[in-house]
This record gives C-alpha cells, structure tokens and sequence, in this order.
C-alpha cells in the first residue's frame, strides 16, 4: 500500500515508524519531514486526495495541528488516534484515511497497534450510506 508520512519533527517514533512500514511491504511518501505542521497535514492529505497514496499518516506534537491541516483538503477525513481501538473505528465507521498520531505521548509500540489496525480494517459496508452523506 502507498502511505503519505508527514511530521513536522523528526524524532525515534517517527523514524522508527517509517521505517516499520517500509519492512512492512508500504511504499512511504514523504510528505514533509520536520515542515510546520500546516504543511504537513496539508501535504498528505493531498497526496491521498490526488490518489498518490491511499492512506496517510501525520504526526505533530499534539496530532491536532496536522489532522485539522489535513481535514482541510477536499476527500480526507484525518482522524487523531491514541489507540487501536480508535483507529478501528475510525477506518470502520468513518472511512478515515489519514490517521494523526501525537507525538508527545506516542510510545512506538502502541503507533505500531495504531497504525497496524488503521491499515488493516475496512469500512463496514453497512456505513456506506451514512459516510456518503459527508460527500
């Protein structure tokens, strides 16, 4: 799978990131490394609304700079995400297709969950109808 990863700071976590999802068989996009974070949301959530990438990944501090500065560009629907079961529910239920992690409290096993779980669960056919809506 494609995946756009932007951060506007480079630390462990998102090289540590980036780098298991390259031995994961993803192709990354960088999208911004160390870029302010409106650039950076803006820059993955581009390169998934262009069909560049299928899924996004951003990282700020917080998470909330880069999922609003995603949210903004026409077809994403970014979803800041502190655990699995969130990321699940977002894919499930939302069709999100950009996930915001924070990096304040972040430990790289439980963005591993999160984005593992992101990646791997579709959207409940069930949900179509009410994800349509937000067209």
């Amino acid at each position: 799978m494609n995946i756009a990863f932007g951060t506007d700071e480079r630390t462990a976590l998102t090289d540590g990131l980036r780098a298991w999802l390259h031995d994961a068989g993803h192709e990354v996009i960088d999208c911004g490394d160390g870029d302010p974070w409106p650039d950076v949301g803006r820059s993955v959530g581009e390169a998934v609304a262009e069909g560049r990438a299928e899924r996004g990944v951003v990282c700020c501090w917080t998470g909330t700079g880069v999922s609003i500065a995603a949210n903004k560009v026409d077809g994403v629907r970014a979803a800041l995400c502190t655990d699995a079961e969130t990321a699940r529910g977002a894919r499930r239920w939302n069709d999100a297709n950009v996930v915001a992690l924070g990096l304040r409290l972040t430990s790289i096993t439980v963005a591993h969950e999160i984005v593992d779980a992101f990646l791997a669960t579709d959207v409940d056919p069930q949900e179509r109808d009410v994800i349509d809506r937000l067209s």
